[in-house]
């Protein structure tokens, strides 16, 4: 029930925008963020990710690895940690599509609200947005994840950094965690000089494969160490 609500909220705060209400159940005198204190407590809060990638544990792989999942065990990533605190369920699911497919202003402000509300204590010397193909640009008409670094970069007062997509990549939705990372080899070139830490935006990881591929591209052009900080995470655990 109360899902429910938060989902027919987000859908009519998307369209309406309707200032005063909380984004999610239109109730009114929502906080300075665009929610209510429930709705914002009960958001699909990524509470259990690995400390390194954010990917989803269970209680029990908590507290047998301590916070830090088997692929990060076996296979380091290159970003050094991600903060990633919403997971890819309704309503951010929804949110997340508006924004990204029918590029609504309202819903992309709304998740950059979010993420700001579990904002990193340190992002390094500027932003890194996942880069988009030029063709594939053209196609959805904007890149979502240089809005959100567009936006968060005016809120924390750092500079947006630019990388390049140099392959027109197959979609991924369909495809496991390795072969993602086969699609994404070579994909990004970064022209330095770069910060020495610095910060990936993206709207959603799902195995961390763009992420991992971007970092490291950004550590062959110069920087020392890449974090990511994205909307929310899908999780994966037996891909």
């Amino acid at each position: 029930m109360f899902l429910t609500r938060l989902v027919h909220g987000a859908n009519t705060w998307a369209k309406k925008g309707l200032p005063g209400y909380c984004a999610f159940c239109l109730s009114p005198g929502q906080t300075s963020g665009g929610w209510c204190q429930e709705c914002f407590a009960q958001l699909p809060w990524n509470a259990n990710g690995c400390w390194q990638c954010k990917e989803p544990l269970d209680v029990g792989d908590i507290a047998s690895v301590q916070f830090v999942c088997g692929h990060c065990r076996e296979n380091p990533p290159a970003f050094t940690v991600a903060t990633v605190e919403l997971l890819f369920e309704e309503p951010i699911k929804e949110l997340v599509h508006d924004f990204k497919f029918n590029a609504s202003p309202r819903a992309g402000i709304l998740l950059v609200e979010l993420m700001m509300s579990k904002a990193p204590s340190y992002l390094g010397g500027g932003l890194l947005p996942v880069p988009m193909h030029t063709t594939r640009a053209r196609q959805r008409g904007f890149n979502q994840s240089r809005w959100l670094a567009d936006q968060l970069g005016k809120r924390v007062k750092l500079p947006v950094l630019t990388a390049e997509c140099r392959q027109q990549l197959p979609s991924q939705r369909t495809l496991n965690r390795n072969e993602r990372a086969k699609n994404l080899v070579g994909a990004f070139h970064i022209n330095g000089p770069l910060p020495s830490h610095l910060t990936i935006i993206d709207d959603v990881v799902t195995t961390g494969a763009t992420c991992q591929a971007l970092a490291e591209a950004a550590l062959r052009a110069g920087a020392k160490r890449v974090d990511v900080w994205a909307v929310a995470r899908t999780p994966l655990v037996h891909n």
